[in-house]
């Protein structure tokens, strides 16, 4: 399989390129990428890894979510469709592995809890089936372990817990789950489990005020044990302490275009990587010290082609990889720190 480029660029800072795939039956395939590249006033901290996945055919439906397994060099995505496998799993260099669609109805947010001990990978379902408005974690080949919520059946109880549209979690170390339950549906809400499954503490009302939500998409934690929360529909970052929900403050002035649909950490925390969907843009934010969070600074900005759609994203622990699920073009794509070894064009 023959590779060719076709680049175009000025000074008003973006590059196009199409990379067409020549295939030895003599179909042609072409993928189209488009960033932006920021000028003086920004620093370059990301850039696109354009030979992953390897094969981009593998993407048969919308990509929705996207999740890394940085103990074993494992990428998980999650896609929708009608007779299609609904997660796929790669190896970080790009390789596909295998497919699989057990109980799985309406993939939304997903997350990879990988120790020495355990490696599971979690999904939120939307669906309006019988395994929809729930969140099920399974083994690394797609065995159901547990069920949390209702399944087929929203609702907005805690005991027993139910879920409707829960958009994402996070597992951290300890095993401890937090969930934002609310991508339009009935509740709008922060909850967080024990190991074992039992309410820790819980924000659970829609509004605009401190500790408020309109559309909770996606959640994370820093390494100073405080609780980032993607608060989409009111344009903002809130930020809760780990241990007792306090609410802490939050960050609006870098979203008065649009709220955030997902952010993630750095693994050295030095930075935060944020996805506006609507815009297609990815932003890098400087992460707070330890104290008061402060306010929102943008660090660099990467504008991403008109409708690609950047869902949600996930960030390799250990290379610093960005993959972002954009279920606009239908694909994820890989972006790694600037000065990583990858090659920046591919072979």
């Amino acid at each position: 399989m023959a590779r060719v480029w076709v680049c175009a660029g000025g000074a008003v800072f973006f590059l196009s390129c199409l990379l067409l795939h020549w295939r030895f039956s003599g179909s042609l395939v072409s993928r189209t990428f488009a960033f932006y590249i920021p000028w003086r006033k920004e620093d370059v901290l990301f850039r696109l890894d354009l030979d992953w996945p390897k094969y981009s055919e593998y993407f048969t439906g919308s990509t929705f979510s996207v999740a890394v397994d940085s103990l074993n060099g494992l990428v998980y995505v999650a896609q929708r469709g009608d007779d299609i496998p609904k997660v796929l799993v790669f190896t970080e260099d790009g390789y596909f592995l295998r497919a699989w669609n057990y109980t799985v109805d309406t993939p939304h947010g997903m997350f990879v809890s990988s120790t020495p001990y355990e490696q599971s990978v979690w999904i939120t379902d939307v669906g309006s089936g019988s395994y929809g408005h729930t969140v099920k974690k399974y083994n690394p080949l797609g065995d159901l372990v547990q069920v949390l919520g209702t399944p087929g059946k929203k609702g907005t109880g805690l005991n027993p817990l139910q879920f409707d549209n829960p958009a994402e979690l996070y597992v951290d170390d300890v095993g401890e789950i937090y969930i934002v339950d609310g991508d339009g549906g009935l509740n709008n809400r922060l909850v967080k489990l024990s190991q074992d499954f039992m309410i820790l503490w819980l924000h659970g009302e829609s509004g605009t005020g401190p500790a408020k939500f309109s559309i909770p998409h996606s959640v994370t934690l820093d390494s100073l044990g405080r609780v980032w929360v993607a608060d989409r529909g009111n344009k903002r970052l809130q930020v809760f302490d780990k241990d007792t929900g306090e609410w802490l403050g939050a960050w609006d002035s870098c979203f008065t275009e649009e709220g955030p649909s997902a952010v993630r950490f750095t693994p050295d925390g030095q930075y935060l990587v944020v996805a506006q969907l609507n815009l297609s843009r990815l932003l890098v934010l400087a992460a707070p010290p330890s104290g008061s969070i402060g306010e929102c600074s943008v660090v660099s900005t990467i504008q991403l082609a008109d409708q690609v759609l950047p869902h949600l994203l996930e960030v390799d622990r250990k290379t610093g990889a960005v993959y972002v699920a954009e279920i606009g073009a239908k694909q994820v794509q890989k972006y790694v720190p600037w000065h990583s070894h990858t090659p920046a064009f591919g072979a």
